[in-house]
């Protein structure tokens, strides 16, 4: 993979939460307040990101149309089971596994 290719899964919306980040020097406090939302808020949002880049390494072998799909279920557009049948559907179809 790519060293930067991670960064081309995540949405505009994404990006900007970490630029974000990154301009608050990583500091939670600071960025729960430029948001105007709570500490808690702000954490579960980067611990949210945190798996989506974890889930982009982790299957980074897997066609563009899979790593969409794993995208929308890191999103919560998907339930588990629904990715589940839809991956079951692909790869049967002879989608690239």
């Amino acid at each position: 993979m790519k060293t930067r290719a991670w960064l081309e899964y995540l949405d505009d919306e994404d990006v900007a939460f970490l630029r974000r980040f990154l301009l608050a020097s990583g500091t939670l406090k600071e960025l729960a307040r430029q948001y105007g939302i709570s500490y808690p808020t702000v954490r579960l949002r980067l611990d949210r990101l945190i798996d989506k880049v974890k889930l982009i390494e982790a299957h980074e072998q897997v066609g563009a149309f899979e790593m969409q799909l794993r995208m929308a279920f890191a999103d919560g557009k998907l339930d588990a089971e629904t990715l589940r049948r839809l991956l079951d559907a692909y790869r049967q179809e002879g989608g690239q596994e």
